[in-house]
């Protein structure tokens, strides 16, 4: 758990919808005071996402999407493993720098549960990085460590879903 001065492991978790978005919630508040925010998307590398196409114009925020689209697409793992372990490196090398009071690691605990990034380095990163620096990690299945190390934990559960009624994903409203 984290101490006065320090900044906080917020974990955003569960098979229901907002995860992300829970997670663009507090960058825009943090962005709105000023902070220095940093968002790096793991998974949604092929999508032009509407958070995504307004980000770019945003000054205070990072915004980088280095996945190679969702896991199941395509027909070779290794394109999605080499792609997060490269997202890794750049959002380690972001916690370690210090330069942005938060940092988004969406999609994180989808690299974990691949293998694609151990969750002990996640833990050991996470650790070591500056006082001061929040982090929010978001996805799915979010392992039992990392939700103890966590100081906020938010799942959510899905109740009601318009893809079970055949009605696909809508831009501005799912992506």
């Amino acid at each position: 758990m984290s101490t006065a001065g320090q900044g906080l492991l917020i974990v955003y978790t569960g098979d229901g919808k907002g995860k992300t978005t829970a997670a663009l919630g507090l960058v825009f508040r943090a962005l709105g005071r000023g902070l220095p925010v940093a968002v790096i998307q793991f998974v949604k590398g092929r999508w032009k996402t509407g958070e995504r196409l307004f980000a770019a114009g945003l000054q205070g925020l990072t915004f980088l999407t280095l996945g190679e689209g969702f896991t199941w697409e395509g027909d070779d793992p290794e394109v999605h493993a080499r792609a997060a372990r490269s997202g890794w490196e750049q959002a380690r090398a972001l916690l370690a720098g210090g330069a942005h009071q938060v940092v988004v690691l969406d999609e994180l605990t989808h690299v974990i549960a691949h293998g694609f990034v151990s969750l002990e380095e996640v833990l050991a990163a996470l650790a070591a990085r500056p006082a001061g620096v929040s982090v929010v990690v978001t996805g799915r299945d979010a392992p039992a460590p990392l939700v103890d190390r966590a100081d906020l934990v938010t799942e959510m559960r899905c109740v009601k879903h318009p893809f079970a009624l055949g009605i696909r994903a809508r831009p501005g409203i799912d992506f």
